[in-house]
């Protein structure tokens, strides 16, 4: 009989979330597939767990996945956890789990923390329908067009967000959803320091302004209701430098690196660009 592949919750922050079935299912295990063996193996400690630990991540899936699966097929039973929270939720999970049932191979759940419903819980956000998106692109190009693309989604929409880029990305968020739009953001939720930022995109903000995020965050945004307008259509790049130039009265470097900070573009490529804006408007006096 082939053994069984167990996808196993563990907690996000406080250890007092660990389930006694995930306990359990993690010590009767023949072996346990981490995300990153250092971090798992501080979590086994402190439960007493002496079950041998190997790695499973996103740079090892295709060379480890066929190793795991062979051994369930052999009768061991594999346990899968990440580094905190549901496997398979923004990790490589799913490639494990879709080799393990081509193979015939029992997969079973055992449920538990997960930042995604921690943050839906407590965000006075409507949680009857929802879509999880993960991590956004962290080019800002990509990720405004991310967000335009989401603009008119009418589900409460989950986001994972690295702290150095959140306030960044809110602005992002209200420049494509309106400002109108309410939002929560969650940091370090179950720890010492767990924090709920509620409300529209410019309360969030200015509540968030002057602040250095640690910590995992996790955003929930409104859906796209009738009552809210859509966001203006963004400016384009050369219209908004152009703008700062002539009607604005800014030097060239000056506006592209003012456009820089708010676009993430590259300031080389803007002052190249506001080079050629200048010398082509004094060629038409």
């Amino acid at each position: 009989m082939p053994g069984t592949l167990y996808i196993v919750a563990t907690p996000i922050g406080n250890l007092e979330d660990m389930t006694l079935r995930a306990i359990r299912v993690l010590k009767e295990a023949d072996v346990i597939a981490a995300e990153d063996t250092r971090h798992t193996r501080h979590l086994l400690g402190h439960f007493q767990i002496g079950t041998p630990l190997t790695s499973y991540h996103d740079h090892n899936k295709e060379g480890k996945a066929p190793v795991l699966v062979a051994r369930m097929k052999e009768g061991a039973d594999v346990a899968l956890v990440c580094d905190a929270g549901t496997p398979t939720l923004s990790d490589p999970g799913y490639y494990l789990i879709n080799q393990t049932v081509s193979a015939g191979v029992p997969v079973v759940a055992i449920p538990g923390p997960s930042a995604v419903t921690a943050a839906l819980s407590v965000a006075g956000l409507p949680t009857d329908a929802f879509c999880f998106e993960g991590f956004l692109p962290s080019r800002a190009a990509a990720r405004r067009k991310k967000l335009a693309a989401l603009a008119a989604e009418p589900r409460t929409i989950v986001l994972f967000e690295a702290p150095h880029r959140l306030v960044r990305t809110i602005e992002d968020i209200a420049g494509a959803f309106g400002r109108d739009r309410r939002i929560a953001v969650c940091r370090e939720m179950t720890k010492i320091h767990e924090e709920v930022v509620r409300g529209r995109m410019d309360e969030v903000l200015a509540a968030l302004s002057g602040k250095t995020p640690r910590g995992e965050v996790t955003i929930v945004i409104e859906g796209a209701r009738g009552d809210l307008a859509p966001a203006e259509p963004e400016e384009p790049v050369e219209e908004r430098l152009r703008r700062m130039i002539v009607t604005d009265g800014m030097s060239v470097k000056e506006a592209s690196s003012r456009l820089a900070r708010e676009t993430g573009r590259n300031r080389r490529e803007l002052y190249a660009m506001g080079v050629a804006l200048a010398e082509s408007r004094r060629q038409t006096r």
